[in-house]
């Protein structure tokens, strides 16, 4: 208990210290958040802020051009690239890329830990995404993947501090049960303080402060939706946490979505599905 408690003492106080280095939401990925985020924006402002960065150009470029995209002709500009991909969606491929980046460590204590903690974020994003396309939330989709990834990013912050902390104090030991609980109780709090750092859209601010707490925003779909996808995730056992046990039919999130059971199971396979696919 008190190496517990000590190690969340440790934790606070590089939190508040200015020496720590907190990650950082990539540029280019944070102004195409913001440029989306208003009523307004053109093909021309998307494109400029991907040209940017080349190796964003080659990833935008090969996904207009995949399999699954590809139309009769090759696209070799990132502004054919946005209107065969659309803004929103070449704006959250950006963001995926981006963020999967940070999901890495030269600690190999927490190597498995991040590597659990992308494959939750990747999968709420895309089950989000999923989930609003084929529940009549189709104006959701693109920010429901933004949403889920997000969700859990004070996680992130808090293995980036814990690898900060194994660095400086490598006499002390980080053992399983001490980590999963600082994640599990601190991510909130932290994630939510990282998001102001980053000025984020508050739309996405909501989405990390409100998805765990036993009162929410009833009206909040979005929410509604991420909450839903996260509990899906749990039951199929994608992230730190595995309660196969979750009957996601009963839950309040599902029943104000009005959703079926059908639709439910087809969301766990789907989930199933995405994972075998990352690995």
């Amino acid at each position: 208990m008190l190496a517990e408690k000590s190690l969340v003492d440790i934790i606070h106080e590089r939190v508040s210290s200015q020496a720590l280095q907190l990650p950082m939401f990539h540029h280019v990925a944070f102004k195409l958040v913001n440029v989306l985020a208003k009523e307004e924006y053109s093909i021309a402002q998307v494109a400029q802020l991907i040209i940017e960065d080349q190796a964003l150009s080659s990833h935008v470029l090969r996904l207009a051009n995949s399999a699954f995209f590809g139309g009769l002709s090759k696209v070799t500009t990132i502004r054919d690239a946005i209107v065969r991909l659309g803004a929103r969606q070449v704006t959250n491929v950006v963001t995926v890329f981006t963020q999967s980046q940070q999901y890495c460590t030269q600690d190999k204590t927490l190597e498995a830990y991040m590597q659990t903690l992308w494959k939750h974020s990747l999968g709420c994003a895309l089950g989000t995404k999923w989930f609003a396309e084929k529940t009549g939330y189709k104006e959701l989709a693109q920010e429901g993947l933004l949403a889920g990834l997000l969700h859990d990013i004070g996680q992130l912050f808090l293995l980036k501090v814990l690898e900060e902390v194994q660095a400086s104090e490598p006499q002390m030991t980080l053992p399983t049960p001490v980590i999963v609980e600082v994640l599990q109780h601190l991510h909130v709090e932290q994630g939510t303080m990282l998001m102001q750092h980053w000025n984020i859209p508050e739309l996405y601010g909501e989405i990390v402060r409100q998805h765990h707490d036993e009162t929410y925003d009833t009206s909040n779909t979005l929410l509604l939706m991420v909450r839903l996808v996260d509990m899906a995730c749990k039951k199929v056992g994608i992230g730190l946490q595995h309660d196969p046990l979750i009957v996601l039919a009963t839950t309040a999130e599902a029943q104000a979505l009005g959703v079926k059971e059908m639709v439910l199971a087809e969301l766990e396979i789907i989930l199933e599905d995405a994972m075998t696919l990352s690995n």
